[in-house]
């Protein structure tokens, strides 16, 4: 058998790839260079601005335009981004011949635009553009609450507004510039108190023994028309145990208790039929060592009038709901309830829950047959609302899954 035939087509081959191959290096050692790997020239003369340059600054309300001036040249890309690193949306045409701005320009911002062209022969061009933009004439600004401190895991974190904000698009903007930090208690939301005031709660109260953080992205963002946001000073708040003490007015009870486990149970009474405590959760609004309580500041007057000293008082609504001392009716605590309604105590046990309990703190009724605690207005009943409902306060959370995030919504998912 002989191995001839197949040698020389071996060797055919070979001498196809060896010539393929100097054809191919003869190819790449041209002189003449691919556009690509060229310089990028200087596209000053090729492309025009609309925002003004030097010391002029450019109208926020009115949108950035970039134009190619002629034929010879196009456009290819764009980016521009203020100090803070936003970057300012936009959409360039299928010829490359303009490129505009589609997001609003910030007030009060420097922004730096390139711009990346090519010539007829495909060759890149560059230019950049730095430009201010005029500060907002009518800013809206927000202050956080409460003032920065230690709190029980109820309290709410609260937004005010210096200017009523009603369009759904404008609360969008706003809310989404609110930005909350809480480690351990990543689902929570916003929720629209009012034209000028949102509320921000987890689903659950705050982890014991937390931090929780809020600030703002508002600055010089267009909120409506001639409105921009303002700076915003953020704010810190640390959560401290969580403590809770649950009134049942039928058994005439308080029972306290710190990170789930039981503290105490002390006797007491609450408002009597006419009088009846409201039901539902409350947060602690503040402490008072002493107040001095008139039935008259609160439009009980005639035989039900009162006036008297009361002691370690710890006040849970706006219009004189408290938890404190009442040595006058010891001989009904646990009992009846005999109070005009507020949960009374002994001046020793009054003593004892003030020391321990802190603004932020949760106080339960239960089992009143008075009202319910107001959700928003007399104090914080934020948790009264169940998730649901709370969400539905949210222009950014309402209509979204629960569980799930605003962006959730925009990716696609299988129908089942």
């Amino acid at each position: 058998m002989t191995h001839s035939p197949r040698l020389r087509t071996v060797l055919s081959c070979t001498l196809l790839v060896v010539s393929l191959g100097a054809s191919a290096t003869a190819c790449g050692s041209s002189n003449d260079p691919h556009p690509l790997s060229t310089k990028p020239y200087n596209a000053t003369g090729q492309i025009a601005f609309s925002a003004p340059e030097g010391s002029v600054k450019a109208n926020p309300d009115k949108p950035l335009e970039i134009t190619a001036k002629n034929r010879d040249s196009r456009i290819t890309d764009v980016t521009a981004v203020d100090v803070g690193g936003h970057y300012l949306a936009g959409e360039l045409t299928a010829d490359g011949m303009r490129w505009h701005s589609t997001a609003p320009l910030a007030a009060g911002a420097r922004y730096t635009v390139k711009v990346a062209t090519e010539n007829k022969e495909g060759a890149p061009g560059n230019r950049v553009l730095t430009f201010d933009t005029a500060a907002a004439k009518k800013k809206l600004t927000v202050e956080f609450g409460p003032e920065e401190g230690s709190y029980g895991v109820g309290q709410p974190l609260t937004a005010t507004l210096s200017e009523p904000i009603k369009s759904k698009a404008a609360r969008d903007v706003v809310e989404r510039s609110l930005k909350v930090r809480a480690p351990g208690a990543e689902e929570g939301t916003w929720h629209w108190v009012d034209d000028t005031e949102l509320h921000y709660r987890p689903k659950e109260f705050w982890p014991a023994n937390s931090t929780v953080t809020v600030s703002s992205s508002l600055e010089g963002v267009k909120v409506s028309d001639k409105l921009y946001g303002g700076a915003v000073q953020p704010l810190t708040l640390k959560i401290g145990n969580k403590l809770e003490a649950i009134v049942d007015a039928s058994a005439h009870t308080m029972t306290v208790y710190r990170n789930d486990e039981w503290l105490n149970t002390i006797p007491v009474t609450t408002g009597k039929p006419g009088f009846s405590t409201r039901n539902g959760i409350k947060v602690v609004l503040g402490k008072e060592s002493f107040v001095r309580m008139r039935g008259t500041s609160v439009g009980i007057g005639g035989s039900e009038g009162y006036d008297l000293p009361v002691y370690w008082a710890t006040r849970v609504t706006w219009s004189g709901e408290y938890v404190h001392a009442a040595p006058w009716s010891v001989g009904q605590q646990g009992s009846a309830n005999v109070s005009h309604g507020c949960t009374g105590m002994s001046t020793a046990n009054a003593a004892w829950f003030f020391e321990i309990v802190e603004e932020g703190d949760i106080v339960q009724v239960i089992n009143s047959i008075g009202d319910d605690m107001e959700e928003f207005g007399n104090g914080f009943g934020d948790w009264n609302l169940d998730w649901s409902d709370w969400r539905k306060g949210s222009v950014v959370q309402a209509g979204v899954r629960d569980g799930s995030s605003p962006s959730d919504a925009a990716r696609l998912r299988p129908q089942v």
